[in-house]
């Protein structure tokens, strides 16, 4: 019964998956209202697996900053051009970055 009365909050049509997020002890990830608040509405790469450090590496490569992730810092591969732009706050220089290299594809 609940999951038929949160599809009906929504457009039933659009594709629905339920998850868990790993949570961590602060931040965004520090419980699962604060993961949904967060979260923009639509912008996700969900996948089966383990591969978030692959598609960040891809959206860095991209120049697609990603704004929300709990993947281990030991796990993201970044071009070694984004250490100009901080380490102590890596969403932030992701931003910075993209923003001075421009998209790569427009």
């Amino acid at each position: 019964k609940v999951d038929q009365i949160l599809e009906q909050r929504t457009n039933p049509t659009w594709p629905t998956t339920w998850f868990a997020p790993r949570l961590q002890a602060s931040g965004p990830f520090r419980d699962v209202y604060t993961v949904m608040s967060s979260w923009g509405a639509n912008h996700c790469a969900l996948s089966y697996g383990h591969i978030g450090s692959e598609l960040i590496t891809i959206a860095s490569m991209l120049r697609i900053p990603v704004h929300m992730h709990n993947v281990p810092e030991e796990m993201i591969f970044r071009p070694s051009a984004w250490t100009a732009f901080g380490s102590s706050d890596l969403e932030d220089a992701d931003f910075r970055a993209c923003k001075n290299f421009g998209p790569l594809y427009s």
